[in-house]
Order: structure tokens, then C-alpha cells, then sequence
């Protein structure tokens, strides 16, 4: 279905919209023009070989890159550009990283409180219900006493996606959230991922999960060069993409 696009020329129900991104390193060019539209509700999943600038513009999409050029769009908010109140725009941009950033002096209730209490000031007998509720999401209230170090990789993935989530974003960003983790632990995580989409949160990932993008995903974004070479539902970008540069890179997982 087409989508219906207002007078910025951004699709009207977008919530994430990245516009026209340009971003170089030194004299590389990393990312050579992107326009990326989720919708409300939407999981996007980006694929693509190391290099190809997936990562690069997940971090554009928070400001943790800042963009050469471009727009980034939430909910048609501007988060790029001058008089931003760019903490403000961020706590509606969850990010969920590669390496879980957890607090090791913390617990993991304390980790999750220390978003709330630090971001949103909310008193702590709130800020520990909240907590409560977001690890209940992922499945760990009853590890909410527990250490980082006390706790799976696959667990501590869980504890940095409840602190993300206990913010109620309006979008989440995952960057390889499963790669640093051993092949088991990989379910439980994919798993939480799974519910906070039917939970109904608009989410953007970058990942190499085949299988999880392949069934959990609405669309399918392939980049290669630090551009989008193709994107459309799981189906048509796993069994029969259009461009050659997709189909190489989808062999190597075939066989």
C-alpha cells in the first residue's frame, strides 16, 4: 500500500523518519543519502556486511553520530537542527546496544531506576514501581536484586532492554543486540523482542537474526555502501530480492 505523504514530503503516519542522511568519517563517506520511514507499530529489520553503514545510522537516529546532512524525524518532531531540546527528544528514542552498558555497582532494579530517577526525576518509590513493571516485561522481577555480574549475558541484554523500555519511548533502536551473546542465550532475548513488538512499539533493527527478521519482521531493509539497496516484507527480500548486491549477501546464510 502506498503511503500518504504530507506537505515536508514525510509519509504522514511515520513515527521514525530518517531523511536524506549523509555522514563521513574523516574523507570516507559512510552513509550517502538515506531515507528511511517506520511506521507506528512497525518492526524494520536492516541487514547488510559489516561496513555498509547500518550502525551508522541507527546512532544518527539518537544524535550519539551527528549527522553531515539530513533529517531525523519522531513523530514529525525535528530531533535534528538548532534550539532542539535534544534530552528531551531523546527520551522518545529507547537504544538498545551491542554490549548491555549496565551499571556494575548496581543492581539490576537499580539500573533500571537510575534511567527513571536521572531522565524522567521521578520520586523513587515511582521509579522503583516503574522498574518492577519494565523487568516483569522481560521476564526478570525476580532477579531485580540481582548484579550484573550475578546474571547471563542473555539476562543482562534483558535488564538494558527494560531500562529502555521503563522510559516508554516512542521508538526503540537495537543494534545487534544478540551478537555478544553465546548462541543459547540468544533465544530469550529474541523472545523479548518478540512481545515488546506484539506489546505494539515501533522498533528499528539492525541485526543478522535470518531467521528472527525473516518471521518477526514487517520490513526487511537491505543496505549495502552506505546505501538502501532494497527493502520490502521478509517474503520478497528472502525468496526472491531484485537486486544482485542482496541476493550475494543472503547466499552466504543459505549454505
Amino acid at each position: 500500500m502506498a503511503s500518504t505523504y504530507n506537505e515536508k514530503g514525510t509519509p504522514s503516519s511515520a513515527t521514525l523518519s530518517v531523511r536524506a542522511l549523509h555522514k563521513s568519517f574523516g574523507v570516507l563517506p559512510v552513509l550517502k543519502g538515506i531515507d528511511l520511514h517506520v511506521q507506528r507499530s512497525e518492526m524494520v529489520f536492516v541487514l547488510g556486511p559489516s561496513g555498509s553503514g547500518k550502525s551508522t545510522m541507527l546512532r544518527c537516529c539518537n544524535l550519539l553520530e551527528e549527522p553531515d546532512s539530513g533529517a531525523i524525524l519522531i513523530e514529525g518532531d525535528k530531533l535534528t537542527g538548532p534550539g532542539v531540546d535534544l534530552n528531551k527528544m531523546r527520551q522518545r528514542i529507547g537504544m538498545v546496544f551491542q554490549s548491555f552498558n549496565l551499571y556494575p555497582h548496581l543492581s539490576a532494579l537499580g539500573n533500571v531506576t537510575l534511567a527513571l530517577r536521572r531522565v524522567l526525576k521521578m520520586p523513587r518509590e515511582q521509579a522503583e514501581s516503574e522498574a518492577i513493571a519494565a523487568l516483569t516485561k522481560v521476564g526478570l522481577s525476580n532477579r531485580a536484586g540481582h548484579f550484573p555480574s550475578q546474571l547471563s549475558g542473555g539476562q543482562q541484554q534483558r535488564v538494558a532492554i527494560a531500562r529502555a523500555l521503563a522510559l516508554k519511548p516512542t521508538v526503540m533502536l537495537f543494534d545487534e543486540p544478540t551478537s555478544a551473546l553465546d548462541p543459547e542465550l540468544v533465544g530469550d532475548v529474541l523472545d523479548v523482542m518478540r512481545d515488546v513488538k506484539e506489546q505494539g512499539m515501533t522498533m528499528l533493527v539492525v541485526s543478522h537474526e535470518m531467521k528472527f527478521a525473516r518471521d518477526a519482521a514487517d520490513r526487511v531493509v537491505f543496505m549495502d555502501g552506505g546505501v538502501i539497496v532494497e527493502q520490502g516484507p521478509p517474503e520478497q527480500i528472502f525468496g526472491a530480492p531484485t537486486q544482485e548486491r542482496t541476493r550475494t549477501f543472503l547466499s552466504r546464510f543459505h549454505g
